[in-house]
């Protein structure tokens, strides 16, 4: 484990990040997008605030996104510099390409 940003970055491994269709329609709707608030992640991928939420923490945790805040509101953005999340991105695209 890492520590960044006052936050610890676990290593999971590909099948942990990529076992639940809602972690994989957010990663992929973050990579398309950049950022985006839960609310609107929540809406676009019709899927409940709060399991939203755990899908984030997820993530976060995993050091693929990024959580910023602008006062109360949270906005979640890929991490284009971490090389998992690229290939990830770059995964998503050869994809649906094909």
């Amino acid at each position: 484990m890492t520590k960044t940003d006052n936050n610890l970055i676990v290593k999971f491994s590909i099948d942990d990040v990529l076992s639940s269709r809602g972690r994989v329609r957010i990663l992929k709707l973050l990579a398309d997008l950049g950022e985006l608030n839960i609310s609107a992640i929540s809406r676009t991928i019709n899927l409940n605030h709060s399991a939203v939420k755990e899908h984030l923490n997820f993530l976060v945790k995993a050091g693929l996104i990024k959580e910023k805040k602008f006062g109360r509101i949270l906005i979640y953005q890929y991490q284009n510099h971490n090389i998992l999340a690229r290939s990830l991105k770059q995964l998503f695209k050869i994809w649906e390409d094909n």
